[in-house]
């Protein structure tokens, strides 16, 4: 790790967790929360690098990557990232910390704000307002926007320590934390790659078996030699065109109604 003086203080943090509020602002299905993402760190990213605007430009084109988060947990993955920039660790560690964090902040995120604290207060105000307590409206607001500053600003202070306090130990075993990083990071998106991905074989042949003839579908044979080959195919030819080739999203979609379409009329896809 690299010795630096630290360019970040605890107001910093607090403006990026505050900037939280702005994360869908950007919303695309593109990078989806992306640009929001480098919206909420980019005053902390200009301190960092306000000697080198090279290396500013770099980092926050970066930052616009696609990121998908419950928005009231992004505050710690900011700190931290913040924390651990301004402490001068490697930025591709960093990188891979902040997308591992990516899929289990969002799944805690959603059960406590959208599926535990919501669900709980509309109950409890729904009752008072059948109940003839009119401010029972005004008071859930309240309490859901109170909340939702408490667990963002509670968030946000442990990603600040985990990122400063815990700086050595992160330090010691970044190469570690980096690879379990990358890896349940495959693993996440693979599972969801080839989970959402459809695609088919629909072409069938005639075959004797045992005297008897049979139609075999194409897809079957597939499925017993690796399920869910097609699909992997496909993010493989998209991960390609999108790495290699610098495709965008609309080349993409375009380039997939084509094949699709053509895949059906033709008779070859499902």
């Amino acid at each position: 790790m690299e010795s630096k003086e630290q360019k970040l203080t605890k107001n910093d943090y607090f403006i990026a967790t505050m900037r939280s509020y702005f994360l869908q602002n950007g919303f695309n299905y593109n990078t989806y929360q992306g640009t929001g993402y480098a919206n909420i760190i980019f005053p902390g990213l200009k301190k960092i690098y306000k000697d080198d605007q090279e290396a500013l430009k770099k980092a926050t084109i970066d930052n616009l990557e696609f990121y998908n988060v419950n928005p009231q947990t992004v505050p710690f993955v900011t700190s931290l990232q913040l924390a651990m920039l301004d402490h001068g660790e490697d930025v591709s560690k960093i990188r891979s910390i902040k997308m591992a964090l990516m899929g289990p902040l969002a799944g805690i995120g959603d059960a406590i704000s959208q599926f535990g604290v919501a669900p709980l207060f509309s109950t409890i105000f729904a009752s008072m307002a059948i109940a003839g307590i009119t401010a029972s409206p005004i008071m859930f607001l309240v309490c859901m926007i109170g909340f939702n500053l408490f667990l963002k600003c509670l968030l946000g202070w442990l990603g600040y320590r985990m990122g400063t306090s815990a700086i050595e130990m992160l330090s010691q075993k970044i190469n570690q934390i980096s690879r379990a990083a990358n890896i349940v990071g495959v693993t996440v998106i693979s599972g969801l790659a080839v989970s959402f991905v459809k695609a088919e074989m629909a072409i069938e042949y005639a075959t004797t078996i045992d005297g008897e003839q049979q139609v075999v579908a194409l897809q079957t044979v597939f499925d017993q030699i690796l399920p869910r080959l097609l699909p992997g195919l496909v993010t493989i030819m998209v991960y390609y065109l999108i790495k290699k080739k610098n495709w965008n999203v609309y080349k993409l979609l375009i380039l997939l109604f084509v094949l699709g379409i053509l895949g059906s009329l033709s008779g070859i896809l499902g």
